[in-house]
């Protein structure tokens, strides 16, 4: 109730100080803002524009506009995710004068703009994974008293924040790399972390001759892929869908999935309590023994609306690195792929579905069977 009451009223960045402007006999008032001044954006003249503002003025007048206009550079700065610089915005507050000093203070939420301020703070330090420490917690303590909003705010943080820290089963280091390869072999590792026996390869698409991309591909496939690949029936065209997305925290990964027909369902008449005639196992499919699979759907690549052959992302994401990625797998693996034919069904950009070959060119006869989304 008292977030929406104040959000109405609460400043825009463009409101942190107000000059007054003097040209000839005519005053004016007109917007400054400290941080446009700053010619480097970074961590230290992000502080430096803080401790400007608690030296101008003792009484620090202006200090809940200051602190939201300080919260809304952060990302220009690139200290979104420094729990120092939080910290320096909380000692921004003055001390003591916000403490409840009897019980209807406390349950009226004294000195409520400041408060939700605070509340603020803090949930943008919990928007971009930013946990707070016991510090923090004291300085809170003497800002607010034990009685104040963003204390229980902060208690908390403190409880939730731990426990889904670490709770992902996809581990992902604070600072992301910068190269797109990179964090393309962590998406890829994520999406097929299905099956353990997935091999990740990275192939370029220079070793295609006929290539026009020249970028780079990251391709994932496991045994069991590869022997649901060969059981294709040669007439059922294979079909590229995507692009799909996952997310890496703030970054955001393109991937295609490479999808077969699916296996008729198997109607098995047999007796389970018949013991008269009990067969050899075959051993694992795809491993020891037989190199079929079983007639019944067991693995977790066969899903409602295909089977899963392959997965991968490239770095252009076009139909052609696409075309590059289906004649690498016919080289590395997957021989079965220069009969099998292969449709394209890019969502982004929006262009025609293709049919294509792996091997021989697309010929005139072919182009005539393109049909259109």
């Amino acid at each position: 109730m008292f977030r929406n009451m104040f959000r109405t009223i609460r400043p825009t960045f463009s409101n942190v100080l107000l000059r007054w402007k003097s040209s000839g006999t005519e005053k004016k008032v007109t917007m400054y803002d400290p941080f446009v001044t700053k010619p480097k954006k970074n961590k230290e003249t992000y502080l430096e524009v803080i401790k400007m503002f608690e030296g101008n003025d003792i009484r620090r007048r202006g200090h809940v506009e200051f602190i939201y206009a300080a919260l809304a550079r952060m990302k220009e700065f690139g200290v979104q995710k420094d729990l120092e610089v939080y910290k320096a915005l909380v000692d921004v507050l003055p001390k003591g004068k916000f403490i409840p000093t009897n019980i209807f203070q406390a349950e009226f939420m004294h000195y409520p703009k400041q408060q939700q301020c605070a509340v603020d703070l803090l949930e943008q330090m919990e928007d971009n994974g930013v946990m707070p420490d016991y510090e923090m917690e004291q300085m809170l303590l003497n800002i607010f008293g034990r009685r104040g909003i963003p204390l229980r705010k902060f208690w908390r943080m403190m409880y939730w924040m731990p426990k889904f820290k670490n709770l992902s089963p996809w581990y992902l280091p604070d600072q992301l790399p910068n190269d797109t390869l990179e964090l393309a072999k962590l998406a890829i590792q994520r999406i097929t972390s299905v099956d353990p026996d997935t091999q990740i390869s990275v192939w370029q698409t220079e070793e295609i001759e006929a290539s026009l991309d020249k970028t780079w591909i990251v391709s994932a496939q496991s045994r069991i892929q590869q022997v649901l690949l060969a059981e294709q029936p040669p007439d059922d065209p294979l079909i590229v869908k995507g692009p799909y997305i996952v997310y890496l925290k703030d970054q955001v990964v393109s991937y295609f999935l490479l999808v077969g027909k699916i296996r008729p369902e198997h109607n098995d008449d047999k007796d389970l309590d018949d013991v008269s005639n009990i067969e050899k196992p075959p051993g694992i499919p795809g491993f020891i023994g037989n190199t079929k699979l079983p007639a019944i759907k067991c693995t977790v690549h066969e899903q409602d609306d295909g089977t899963i052959v392959s997965v991968c992302a490239t770095g252009t994401s076009s139909r052609d690195s696409l075309l590059s990625w289906i004649r690498l797998l016919e080289k590395y693996g997957n021989p079965v792929l220069s009969d099998i034919p292969v449709i394209f069904t890019l969502t982004a950009p929006p262009t025609d579905i293709a049919m294509q070959e792996t091997q021989p060119a697309v010929t005139e006869t072919d182009d005539e069977q393109i049909k259109r989304k």
